[in-house]
C-alpha cells in the first residue's frame, strides 16, 4: 500500500494544486513531484519569474510565498510503478476536513486527467469553488513542451490575482 505525504498549506492558502499520488520517486525522496523529469518545480519558479533551484524548502517557500496549497487527491492506493493507470484500491484523502481548515481556498486546479478523475468520483465539487484542469508536469507527458505547460499553467497565477 502506497501513502501520500500530508498537504502543504497554510491559512492564507486560497488555492489548491492536486496531484493523484506521488511516484515511486517522489515517495522514495520524500517529496512532492521529486523526479527530476518532472516539470511541476520547473513550471512554478518560471511563473513567478524566479530562478530555478533543487533546494526542497526553497521550493515549499516559494509555495507558501504565493499562497498556493499542493496535496494529492489520494491518500493511500495500491499499484506497481507511477503511472496513474496502475493505481488500485485507492482511497482519497480528507477533503472535507482541509478545506474546513482552509476555508480561503477557492480554486483547486488537477494536474492530472486521473486526479480529477479520482477526485470527482471520491470527492466531488463544490459551488464555492472553481475547478481546472492543467496539462500534467510530468515528464511523460511529452505532447506539450515545458514552455507550453508554463504558457497554460498561467491559469494559476490568474486564479491568485483575483484573491
Amino acid at each position: 500500500m502506497k501513502t501520500a505525504f500530508p498537504p502543504i498549506a497554510t491559512e492564507n492558502s486560497c488555492v489548491l494544486i492536486l496531484g493523484t499520488m506521488p511516484g515511486e520517486r517522489s515517495l522514495q525522496l520524500q517529496q512532492y513531484y521529486g523526479h527530476a523529469g518532472n516539470h511541476f518545480w520547473k513550471i512554478l519558479f518560471a511563473l513567478f519569474g524566479k530562478p530555478f533551484t533543487t533546494d526542497y524548502q526553497q521550493r515549499i517557500q516559494l509555495l507558501l510565498d504565493h499562497r498556493i496549497a499542493l496535496w494529492d487527491v489520494l491518500s493511500h492506493c495500491e499499484g506497481s510503478g507511477s503511472a496513474d493507470t496502475q493505481i488500485k484500491n485507492e482511497v482519497a484523502n480528507d477533503f472535507a476536513a482541509f478545506y474546513a481548515q482552509h476555508p480561503q481556498i477557492r480554486h483547486v486546479f488537477f494536474d492530472s486527467t486521473h486526479a480529477e478523475k479520482f477526485y470527482d468520483r471520491h470527492v466531488g465539487r463544490s459551488p464555492e469553488k472553481s475547478y481546472t484542469r492543467i496539462p500534467s508536469p510530468s515528464g511523460a507527458n511529452a505532447s506539450k513542451s515545458l514552455a507550453q505547460k508554463i504558457e497554460e499553467w498561467k491559469q494559476v497565477l490568474v486564479a491568485l490575482e483575483e484573491n
